[in-house]
């Protein structure tokens, strides 16, 4: 093999290679050798064998995966590859073998396989495709309609879709193009930044991928091949955001095991065969558990089992696209890489499959694309707010996907998970304040450099703040505010000062700014209190599914994330909500005076192994709906735990002159110099620069 693999200063791996093959085992070597463990933790979630080394607590992780059928899935979408498209299924198995060529290196540099006893496994060809399915299965948010269904059983039909909002297990991105009569050069800019739980090592891998077909930069999914969501060919950029399209369904099945133990579902003609087998997980220090696998005609049962040995019971079915079609669009992959014009972008991602993005894109001959790609199943709208019963005709899907939005550009367009072009193809979207404040920004120049552009990443004006700010105002002007007894409950004086300074506030959460912290303070006691209101009492009792599902049906999060809306509109009168906001008021200002932003807003990023020193972890500006988005989820607490995990802008004009960050570093190895020397960057918000002249690289040896 002629394999060349070359790093810049911050470590980043350039590869080299004589064909794309060649080139795609290089890239799954290199990766097994930087991020062994990251790798291995992926192939076990994707096949639901965590918990034989990290223990119970990965047990929920694991049920669900083998229930899901994902392997399985994976296996099925890897064979109809090979079928239709074998150079690409070829390309997917060069990087299979890559690993498997790297990962002993990798394990040995990596102390986590000693702590754990894990020892590094085989990948299969199918194995990418598994990583990729596990990555985005809870990308659409499939269990706010677990959520739904609660709010309308126990709240009331009419409050059904209250707690609309970019909920607290999403994950969304900010994104836009620039065309080139509003840049400096007059060539396209294409920026934004991927909004996802933050993972150490990062859920994204700077590399370049170079052979005589292609020479790209961009970010990559490690354990996938390729560059799916963020690339620089030269000629051609382009970049993604989570449409928050709908397209995964849940039906409530009716089930029954027969006298020879076999398994039927209630279907819309009758009671049918489903398919039923049992499965062992192992569990590190614990008895290994037993899961029943059952599928019906609609899909794998995800939820529910027999009770006191019952012969019939109820469970939840997940339908999805690449269930469905035993397509995953791996296809578009290395046609992505070959893309020298938005026209060659445009027309690869008519095979894309999932997660449904919004993609932009811009050429060096002044082309821009601004389009929706991904497969969104049609069939009745009430799928795609609830569990729908399985046994009912009209909700089944019909024949293909539903058509895909598209949008020209006119100066400049914005992607940030807001209702706008994916609108006909969902039902819960971002608040408009990420995009509306991009928008904004984007409009106060016509001369924007990388350089320039690269400030919108860390813009911290919040908002969302707004409403409740305007509820602080009217919290000192209502000389007849009562309390619960009814009498007269105006603002203590410290409570009087608080809200003095918050309507003085630039509305700015920078991590050094005490008033932003004194903000989180109230608007966190705010949620509390309202989350404790009598109106949402028959949302307090836990909802009877597994835990897995605990982030979209919790009502502490549902609430905090909902705030805005609930502030004006829901079943807590507006008047208990004005005595909600002058309390919040005066137990801020009787307790301690809250310390700056930054100080309780840490980064608390996922690791496979729980850090034992997590307080050292820094503290970082931006809110949830700031464009500089660092969520938490206000009134429980203040750590971050979804972030940008890249910011990348590529220009045009000169690819040499983009620049890229992630939040730790190109290597996962920890003592490595690379393994977070990114951070510190990341952090102020800065850039590194993107290398491209390979006598500016060093070649690695051996």
């Amino acid at each position: 093999m002629s394999i060349e693999v070359y790093r810049d200063a911050w470590g980043v791996p350039h590869l080299r290679a004589a064909d794309p093959e060649e080139l795609a085992f290089a890239q799954g070597r290199v990766t097994a050798r930087d991020r062994a463990w990251q790798l291995e933790v992926e192939r076990h979630r994707a096949r639901g064998t965590t918990a034989a080394f990290l223990g119970a607590a990965e047990l929920g992780w694991d049920a669900f995966v083998r229930r899901a059928r994902l392997a399985d899935t994976a296996r099925r979408c890897f064979e109809r590859l090979a079928a239709t498209d074998p150079a690409t299924a070829a390309w997917v198995r060069a990087y299979a073998a890559g690993v498997n060529d790297g990962l002993a290196e990798g394990a040995g540099r990596a102390p986590e396989f000693a702590a754990t006893g894990l020892a590094a496994g085989r990948w299969e060809p199918w194995t990418p495709l598994a990583v990729w399915l596990s990555t985005h299965i809870l990308f659409a948010g499939f269990p706010t309609k677990l959520w739904r269904d609660e709010v309308a059983r126990r709240l009331g039909e009419e409050w059904t879709e209250l707690f609309a909002t970019d909920g607290p297990g999403t994950a969304g991105s900010n994104g836009w193009v620039v065309a080139g009569g509003r840049t400096a050069s007059g060539a396209a800019l294409v920026a934004g930044d991927p909004h996802r739980f933050v993972e150490a090592p990062g859920v994204y891998q700077q590399i370049r991928l170079a052979c005589p077909a292609y020479d790209v930069v961009g970010l990559a999914v490690p354990g996938v091949p390729g560059l799916a969501h963020f690339g620089h060919t030269g000629p051609v950029a382009w970049a993604i955001t989570n449409a928050m399209a709908d397209y995964q369904d849940l039906y409530r099945e009716r089930l029954r095991r027969l006298p020879d133990g076999t398994v039927e579902a209630l279907g819309p003609d009758g009671w049918a065969p489903a398919a039923a087998h049992t499965e062992t997980i192992e569990v590190a220090d614990a008895e290994p558990v037993r899961v029943e696998v059952i599928e019906t005609d609609r899909g794998p049962v995800i939820i529910g089992e027999p009770r006191n040995g019952s012969a019939e019971w109820e469970g939840v079915a997940l339908r999805h696209p690449p269930r469905v079609t035993g397509e995953l669009g791996f296809g578009v992959l290395p046609a992505l890489l070959r893309a020298r014009t938005v026209a060659d972008v445009d027309a690869a991602l008519d095979g894309w499959v999932e997660p449904v993005n919004v993609v932009q894109a811009a050429d060096t001959r002044g082309g821009l694309l601004h389009r929706v790609a991904g497969h969104v199943p049609v069939r009745d709208r009430a799928n795609s707010l609830r569990v729908v019963p399985a046994r009912d005709p009209a909700h089944a899907w019909a024949d293909g996907p539903a058509p895909l939005p598209r949008a020209e550009v006119h100066g400049h367009a914005v992607m940030a998970n807001a209702r706008g072009l994916a609108a006909p193809l969902g039902v819960e979207f971002a608040p408009p304040h990420r995009a509306a404040r991009i928008d904004e920004l984007l409009r106060a120049s016509a001369a924007w450099t990388p350089e320039t552009t690269a400030a919108i990443h860390r813009d911290t004006d919040n908002p969302s703040a707004a409403r409740l700010l305007e509820a602080v105002r009217r919290a000192g002007e209502d000389p007849g505010a009562v309390g619960d007894d009814g009498r007269p409950a105006p603002l203590s004086p410290a409570g009087s000062e608080v809200r003095r300074r918050l309507l003085g506030w630039d509305r700015r959460m920078d991590a050094e700014s005490v008033d932003a912290g004194l903000y989180a303070a109230v608007r966190g006691a705010v949620a509390r209190r309202l989350a404790e209101h009598e109106a949402f009492a028959a949302l307090r009792e836990p909802a009877p599914y597994p835990e897995l599902f605990r982030p979209w049906l919790a009502l502490g999060p549902r609430v905090a994330f909902a705030l805005e809306t609930l502030l004006v509109a829901g079943p807590v009168p507006a008047r208990d909500v004005d005595r909600i906001v002058r309390e919040a008021l005066d137990e801020v200002g009787a307790g301690e005076p809250p310390a700056a932003w930054g100080v309780t807003h840490r980064l608390a990023p996922w690791q496979a192994l729980p850090d034992p020193d997590d307080d050292r972890w820094p503290g970082l500006g931006g809110d949830h709906d700031c464009v500089l988005s660092t969520s938490s989820v206000p009134g429980w607490t203040d750590r971050c735990a979804r972030a940008s995990a890249a910011r990348y802008v590529w220009d045009l004009a000169d690819r040499e002159r983009s620049r890229w960050i992630v939040p730790f570093g190109a290597s996962g190895v920890p003592g490595d110099p690379h393994h977070r020397d990114q951070l510190p960057l990341w952090l102020r918000g800065e850039l590194a620069p993107v290398t491209t002249d390979w006598q500016k690289l060093t070649k690695e040896q051996g």
